[in-house]
């Protein structure tokens, strides 16, 4: 399937008209009309509902733009990285990371980094775990800044020197605010706000010595941000990482540590077998020398 049929059909997805989505290509109509209906009869079934002045898309039309995004995004990044590979001085190096006290790394990396390759360019991506393991697997990110466990079998990473403490994230004006740390009494009977990692929520669980359907959670989250704003709302307590709320900060909320002490490591990670180019395994080098010395 040739690429550009992909993007006549995101364009029209986008514009809802197919007369729009001509003109930003700078393509006739009729050429746009006879490729979507090629693509319909290739793939099978209906893909737009075609309205006299809209067009719509069906459901299946719905996840085909999903996946035409993602094969389009990443035929981008393939491309750019086939032009980079040549050019030891160039590229874009494209990385996820957390948000947790790692994320420090990034600034202190990148400047130091880009005095010794001033045109090597850089898309940052934040999100959780999850997200970023995905966009690894998919090829769309080179590197991903990871809290662990991380699957060895999956990825090759190296360990960074940053590390979590894990907490509650709560009211200032609430009593178990002023206590220098909490232990599982003081937690349990807490409406929480957890990450939305199963796999993490039972390790929170493991720690206080239930199953996970034993704490009270009144919601999950991914990151920290919308999170924090329903702690200062009075809707829970967040169990997260010491870092999370000190990249954000909040004047109305504390941190307070866990007791026993619950600690995370970090990782740089990236999809095993990975072929990079020059400025990606440049950069990969240049974290490991430099973090190793710290």
């Amino acid at each position: 399937m040739d690429i550009r049929v992909l993007e006549y059909f995101l364009a029209v997805a986008k514009q809802g008209n197919i007369t729009r989505a001509a003109e930003q290509l700078h393509v006739t109509q009729p050429t746009i009309s006879r490729q979507l209906m090629d693509l319909e009869e290739a793939v099978g079934t209906p893909l737009l509902i075609r309205g006299k002045r809209q067009v719509t898309l069906t459901e299946a039309g719905v996840l085909f733009q999903q996946r035409a995004e993602e094969i389009v995004s990443l035929m981008e990044k393939t491309m750019r990285d086939v032009v980079d590979q040549n050019d030891l001085l160039g590229g874009t190096v494209t990385i996820g990371c957390v948000e947790t006290c790692a994320s420090r790394m990034l600034p202190k990396a990148l400047k130091g980094f880009s005095e010794q390759y001033p045109k090597v360019r850089y898309e940052i991506y934040s999100a959780d775990g999850d997200d970023i393991r995905e966009k690894m697997d998919r090829g769309e990110l080179d590197f991903g800044v990871l809290v662990e466990p991380v699957e060895s079998a999956k990825y090759d990473f190296f360990r960074l020197p940053y590390w979590e403490t894990w907490g509650v994230l709560m009211r200032k004006d609430d009593p178990l605010a002023q206590k220098p740390c909490l232990e599982k009494e003081d937690v349990l009977p807490l409406r929480l706000i957890m990450p939305r990692r199963e796999i993490v929520q039972d390790h929170i669980a493991g720690w206080f010595g239930v199953e996970r359907g034993q704490l009270n959670v009144f919601a999950s989250h991914n990151l920290i941000n919308n999170a924090a704003l329903l702690v200062e709302a009075g809707l829970g307590c967040v169990v997260c990482t010491g870092g999370c709320f000190e990249i954000r900060g909040g004047e109305n909320l504390r941190f307070v540590p866990l007791s026993p002490e619950r600690t995370t490591g970090h990782v740089l990670a990236w999809k095993k077998n990975r072929v990079f180019h020059s400025a990606a395994s440049r950069f990969r080098d240049y974290i490991r020398e430099t973090e190793a010395a710290e």
